[in-house]
């Protein structure tokens, strides 16, 4: 038997390649373009330089007067504080409003094609700098500059969008755009910075080389030394106390009948300013001759006992009563970020956990804390950083007296109440090498955590 051969159809032949026209070199249009850009650029500096220099070199003048479109700041607050209080709210909630619905609009829609957008960005670019400085009243000497250098800024700030949409000048975009983020970073944190390290190593009057004196005044004189003793409890103490009993509430509110109103009060203190919280708990330690009003004299005295000085109480005892209002009010900020995180756990991993036969308590230090370490690590660094930074309390409570002074008041009460401004600097340097560790932390942790994911 055989088989017959299949034939294969033929294959047709390809179809003749039309013939690409010819494209211009782009090789002569980007030197242009580029040296357009480069011009425009080295311009713009130059007129911006030449501005700022003349407007920091322009002798003042005592009788200007500062100048607005008719209608500033300061005159809608002067308005606002004539009408009645309950007036007031629904104006400020209005024009808050207004804020943000412009703020909204160019962030939303600015950014999309079209004739229209194309003037929004342009109105914005130019006029959101002028209208600002002018609300802000820019002094009559000062006004012409300011406003040209809010009209050059505008004005490459548009070149620079108008370019990114031609998919071009890259770099020149990165600049363009992070150019004023960059110099109010360097001119609000790193000059500052450089320039309280340096003053660090002079006199009260700032005139005088001393060397490391300040740092010896520091952890030597009282005020000195207790400031750093104090900020090192506040910063090892209030941390650790505020993530156990915001874990505590976490855990135990969780799941909860009523868990929304429970959390709500337990939030509250957070609500509340660290000048306000300590106004509070300093009725709570009142002590005065004759009937008292404070909280704990009041139980004291009730029992038979003689009224105590609480906030005079040492050694430390005043410090950790001090404590006592700062955990109170960062209670609830633990809280909160740890319940979010418990829910965050998986379920599968606690029925696994219980039918291995594991009580609550086993479940709680074997699955949940395990499951929420990175929760844990941020609340402490955050409580801990605020804890260095504290200075409310300790104004408000006792004004740093009796030996209560953590560095923050102490540095703000050397340059404030003594004026001298040595002490204060090193005082400060102290704070930032403080601080140091944990920043580096945080963004320690923060790599490895995009390195995981």
């Amino acid at each position: 038997m055989t088989s017959t051969p299949t034939k294969t159809p033929p294959v047709p032949p390809a179809p003749a390649e039309a013939p690409t026209p010819p494209q211009a070199p782009r090789a002569s249009r980007a030197p242009r373009s580029a040296n357009a850009t480069r011009l425009i650029v080295g311009a713009a500096v130059v007129v911006l330089a030449i501005v700022f220099i003349a407007l920091i070199t322009s002798p003042p003048n005592d009788d200007a007067r500062p100048v607005s479109l008719g209608f500033s700041l300061n005159s809608l607050f002067r308005w606002l504080g004539n009408l009645n209080p309950i007036a007031q709210i629904p104006i400020i909630l209005l024009i808050f409003g207004v804020v943000v619905a412009l703020i909204l609009l160019l962030i939303e829609f600015a950014p999309r094609s079209g004739k229209g957008y194309f003037y929004l960005r342009l109105a914005a670019c130019f006029a959101v700098p002028v209208l600002a400085l002018m609300l802000l009243r820019p002094y009559q000497n000062a006004l012409i500059w300011v406003l040209v250098i809010a009209l050059v800024v505008g004005a490459l700030l548009f070149f620079a969008d108008y370019r990114s949409r031609q998919g071009a000048g890259y770099l020149f975009q990165l600049v363009t755009f992070l150019a004023p983020a960059a110099l109010l970073l360097a001119i609000g944190l790193i000059y500052p910075t450089v320039a309280t390290i340096y003053q660090s190593f002079f006199d009260k009057t700032s005139k005088s080389f001393v060397g490391l004196d300040n740092y010896l005044w520091v952890f030597t004189n009282p005020e000195g030394f207790w400031s750093v003793v104090n900020t090192l409890i506040w910063v090892l103490v209030a941390p650790v106390f505020s993530t156990i009993v915001g874990l505590a509430y976490a855990a135990f509110i969780d799941r909860a009948r009523g868990e929304k109103y429970l959390k709500s009060l337990v939030f509250m203190p957070m609500a509340i300013s660290f000048v306000g919280a300590g106004i509070i708990w300093k009725f709570i330690y009142d002590n005065r001759q004759g009937e008292q009003v404070g909280l704990l004299n009041a139980i004291v005295t009730a029992f038979g006992g003689q009224p105590i000085s609480w906030l005079d109480a040492q050694p430390l005892i005043n410090t950790l009563l001090l404590l006592v209002v700062f955990i109170w009010t960062q209670t609830g900020f633990a809280m909160v970020i740890l319940s979010a995180a418990i829910k965050g756990v998986p379920t599968e991993q606690m029925e696994a956990a219980e039918l291995d036969g594991t009580n609550a308590w086993q479940r709680f230090t074997n699955v949940t804390v395990p499951g929420i370490r990175s929760s844990l690590i941020v609340v402490l660094t955050t409580i801990a950083i605020g804890s260095l930074k504290v200075y409310d309390i300790v104004a408000v409570m006792t004004g740093g007296r009796a030996n209560t002074t953590v560095l923050g008041f102490e540095m703000v009460n050397q340059q404030q109440r003594f004026q001298s401004y040595g002490h204060s600097a090193a005082l400060a340097v102290v704070l930032f090498l403080f601080v140091l560790p944990l920043i580096i932390y945080n963004a320690n942790q923060l790599r490895k955590q995009r390195s995981d994911r």
